[in-house]
């Protein structure tokens, strides 16, 4: 039961996320080694700290992710995207989470906005499509995650970043109830408390996206707490 879960036993659902400007070699590292001691999911990083968090976690059952198309999605050309999947693959992706064509999808560009995605997806690694519900019609929210399936995404997302949406468990429950067998829902959005992450589980979701994933464990969110 998710209210059952606190503290360490929330950290198998936490992907540990760093994504900033001016990050050194060293704080990656301490971010990875962060991921070890608390046994969270995964460190998600941006692209090109992915070869320094690969040394310190390899073996240790903390998978490696990254972002692309982000942090604002829908700024990377297709080529582009599928292009720089590949790359962080080669250099030791095991996930990558993915922006979307919110435009494309407004101007009924389906076929282009499936193919973005697709593109992703045939980089051989599981891909979490960021759908920002906040920013779509109750139409292009059935849309788009019709065609995220199509293109065959892992996972389902509710939004990038707490700068879009504060995930919640009204839009996870709405992905996990669209979501056909095999394909989850990952939350995402200014993640910072314990009873927050219980919440969203309980709702369906099987990870959590949030750079407070310590506060989380250790249950020392506070006021000042900030989290994407």
């Amino acid at each position: 039961m998710s209210e059952e879960l606190t503290g360490k036993s929330l950290a198998p659902y936490i992907q540990h996320t760093l994504i900033d400007v001016g990050l050194t070699r060293a704080r990656m590292i301490q971010h990875a080694e962060e991921a070890l001691t608390h046994g969270f999911n995964a460190v998600m990083v941006a692209g090109s700290a992915i070869p320094y968090v690969t040394e310190v976690v390899r073996g240790s059952g903390v998978r490696v992710a990254s972002a692309l198309d982000f942090p604002t999605c829908g700024v990377m050309t297709s080529a582009g995207k599928a292009a720089e999947a590949e790359a962080l693959v080669e250099l030791g992706a095991e996930e990558i989470d993915c922006g979307v064509q919110v435009g494309w999808l407004k101007d009924g560009r389906y076929d282009e906005f499936r193919e973005d995605i697709a593109g992703v997806v045939r980089a051989g690694v599981p891909v979490k499509v960021m759908l920002e519900l906040p920013l779509l019609t109750d139409d292009e929210k059935e849309k788009a995650v019709e065609l995220s399936i199509e293109a065959g995404a892992a996972f389902l997302k509710n939004a990038s970043s707490g700068a879009v949406e504060t995930a919640n468990p009204a839009s996870v429950k709405y992905l996990v109830d669209r979501a056909p067998e095999g394909v989850k829902v990952k939350a995402s959005g200014a993640i910072k408390s314990v009873t927050q992450a219980r919440e969203l589980i309980a709702a369906g979701a099987v990870l959590l996206g949030t750079s407070a994933g310590i506060e989380i464990v250790t249950d020392t969110a506070d006021s000042s707490t900030s989290s994407y």
